[in-house]
């Protein structure tokens, strides 16, 4: 079996991948990014000595759309498309997951993400937590994992563990960063498919922001411990008072300031900031404090890994 890192150059290299998946001529995709990085996914299969419409079946970890806004693209080329339950309904009729997002990005959308057109029913599978998506000889488990998004899988094959979102970001030789935008950011829950994540025990996570890691363990400890403290920050800010739009610039320096100290600097910095966008990881947190959150105490909140 094959696994390859396929860049789709997201505005610059190393922020956003596809896997191709392959077993002779059995062709799996994990994740098909963007709608706008079309061109550079075909590019990098062909390089693959892939066609489209080889690819015979497309496992996205969750509907945004950096992970899914391509797939319809690959279901018009044949393949299946596997999404968890709660998302099937928004690649299937995708007006409202357009809606928001053009809400947000506005004059920038079409350049960022490009477009979404429907999945036929029949090009679409709903999956099960702990079943497995069979493509030909190859064998890929589905792990429910919530936190960063209720329709967020991980896929398990042959040791390598796929973790799209709730795995984190993690670019060259930085740190491990939580991405938090909203609307679904539940901290006992992402804590939970942490605990998944190491229970399976992978040989390699392969996050869809970049790359592969061999040291999973020590991977998915940084990530737990930056979540607690990023959620503590933002908790403490609210404490004092301070609104979502003043939290915003303190938390941009404050987060520049811990990856400097990691050598965080010019284009990885640039890279970070294209996936995950740091304001978005307030607004985030913000919601999940002032709904869920709400009744969690500090212990429970952030207490394992201390202030930041």
């Amino acid at each position: 079996m094959e696994i390859r890192t396929l860049d789709l150059d997201y505005g610059m290299p190393r922020t956003i991948a596809a896997y191709l998946v392959r077993s002779g001529s059995d062709v799996a995709l994990i994740e098909s990014g963007p709608d706008s990085t079309w061109p550079h996914l075909v590019g990098a299969l062909a390089r693959a000595g892939v066609a489209p419409a080889e690819v015979r079946a497309v496992l996205v970890t969750h509907i945004h759309l950096d992970h899914a806004g391509a797939a319809w693209r690959l279901a018009r080329e044949g393949a299946t498309v596997h999404v968890h339950p709660r998302g099937a309904a928004h690649l299937a009729d995708p007006s409202r997951l357009l809606a928001s997002a053009r809400r947000i990005y506005r004059e920038r959308m079409d350049a960022m993400w490009g477009t979404l057109e429907p999945i036929p029913k029949e090009r679409l599978r709903t999956t099960e937590d702990g079943g497995t998506v069979s493509v030909g000889s190859l064998a890929i488990r589905v792990l429910e994992t919530p936190g960063h998004a209720v329709h967020h899988n991980a896929y398990l094959v042959d040791g390598a563990a796929f973790t799209g979102d709730v795995g984190g970001v993690a670019i060259g030789a930085g740190p491990v960063l939580p991405p938090t935008p909203p609307p679904d950011i539940d901290l006992p829950a992402w804590r939970a498919s942490l605990a998944r994540l190491r229970a399976a025990r992978p040989d390699a996570l392969y996050p869809t922001h970049f790359d592969r890691f061999d040291a999973v363990d020590e991977y998915l400890d940084e990530l737990e411990g930056e979540l607690e403290v990023w959620a503590e920050w933002v908790r403490a800010r609210l404490h004092e008072g301070r609104d979502e739009a003043a939290i915003v610039p303190l938390f941009e320096a404050w987060l520049e300031e811990r990856l400097a100290a990691r050598g965080v600097a010019g284009e990885e910095l640039a890279a970070y900031r294209l996936a995950l966008p740091f304001a978005m990881n307030v607004t985030g947190l913000v919601r999940y404090w002032r709904t869920a959150g709400s009744g969690e105490s500090p212990a429970q909140g952030a207490g394992r890994t201390g202030g930041g």
